[in-house]
């Protein structure tokens, strides 16, 4: 019974909140499509056949559809849900070209495929200056309590009452970013900058994956195995600062909020694609719905705030320049500026082909990573 119950609420968790950031995204292509000019035909959450919808004024179809992995807004013009130019775009008349996606300015259509992903971030930064502006932000002084002995911060020189300010050249303002840059450091080393007796020194350490253990026993992760996290071997001081903001400081706290996740996962990327972090960290649908179900558990307010999460990953991850994603397209807007006229329908058919595969790749190998560290 327990497992049906996580189950409903992993499902329904996931798709509510995949849901949500789908209609975000989508709508920041239909709104500035519209202040373009453009005709939008299809506005569908979910892909495949439609479950319910209902057309307005303007001619535009909003639909729900069966499967809620993905979404999809369809111009005036496009060939497929994928805007793939439709082959009868020659034929068009005067009033049907002033209305269409593709014979848009290039500055237009950039404008357009660029509002998805911005709405993304833009919706994650008013996620996280909300909860900053009503419950304040958490600052815990990058201040050094205690080193742990024959630790990679001892065996570097760090000592008690150290404060630090800076690793790889990154400000610290607090001990939780402290934190981050270790657990994305992938176990490379760090330049660290501390500040002692009012003089900087600079340190250089490299963290080492431990087993962490409290109370003398053992931490499991949800799949019950040891939890290893990358440590420097250093304690912070229990001092605890909420900083209270107003309605300015906390939306400009929720973008350099935004700004650390989006450096710290491009980190993480890059990481992968050098080898010095397993490709098996990737997480696909089931481990996007276990982390959207098990903070579903803890709360409403923590159900957003990863919400915020994602859809940062969503909106970066859709500006990569790969044909499918609006990424893609802005790669083809830049190949015609640079060139001066448009790719040829057969090279952008033969783009999205190789951004088809490369997609479908990639979720398979996310999707079997899920399921590997899923706990059946």
């Amino acid at each position: 019974m327990d497992s049906l119950i996580n189950t409903v609420i992993y499902v329904t968790s996931f798709v509510a909140m995949l849901s949500i950031l789908v209609f975000v995204h989508e709508w920041g292509h239909f709104i500035i499509a519209r202040i373009n000019g453009v005709r939008v035909d299809v506005f569908s959450i979910g892909l495949g056949p439609e479950i319910w919808g209902w057309t307005d004024k303007k001619g535009t179809r909003w639909k729900i559809s069966y499967f809620p992995l993905g979404g999809y807004v369809k111009f005036f013009g496009d060939a497929s849900a994928a805007s793939t130019p439709d082959g009868k775009l020659a034929e068009m008349t005067e009033d049907e070209r002033k209305v269409s996606f593709h014979h848009k300015k290039l500055s237009q259509r950039a404008a357009i495929v660029f509002a998805g992903p911005i709405a993304n971030l833009i919706f994650a930064v008013l996620i996280l200056a909300t909860f900053f502006y009503v419950y304040g932000q958490i600052n815990t002084p990058a201040v050094i309590s205690q080193v742990v002995p024959n630790s990679a911060a001892e065996q570097a020189g760090m000592q008690k009452g150290d404060v630090i300010v800076a690793v790889d050249g990154n400000k610290i303002e607090r001990f939780n970013d402290v934190r981050i840059e270790v657990l994305y450091s992938a176990g490379e080393s760090l330049e660290v900058e501390v500040l002692r007796s009012g003089e900087i020194i600079e340190l250089l350490l490299t963290p080492r994956l431990t087993k962490i253990v409290r109370d003398g026993e053992q931490i499991l992760d949800d799949d019950g195995k040891p939890l290893e996290l990358y440590q420097i071997g250093v304690q912070n001081s229990e001092e605890r600062v909420i900083l209270e903001h107003n309605l300015g400081s906390a939306v400009w706290a929720g973008v350099l909020e935004t700004k650390v996740i989006i450096v710290q996962s491009l980190r993480g990327i890059r990481q992968m694609i050098v080898g010095t972090r397993s490709v098996k960290e990737l997480s696909g649908p089931i481990g996007i719905a276990k982390i959207a179900g098990e903070s579903a558990k803890r709360g409403i307010d923590f159900w957003i705030r990863v919400m915020a999460l994602v859809s940062i990953s969503l909106g970066m991850i859709n500006l990569f320049p790969i044909p499918l994603l609006d990424g893609g397209h802005l790669l083809f807007y830049g190949f015609e500026a640079v060139l001066g006229r448009k790719l040829s329908e057969k090279t952008q058919e033969f783009g999205f082909r190789i951004g088809l595969v490369f997609i479908i790749g990639l979720m398979m190998l996310a999707t079997f990573n899920d399921i590997l560290k899923f706990n059946w």
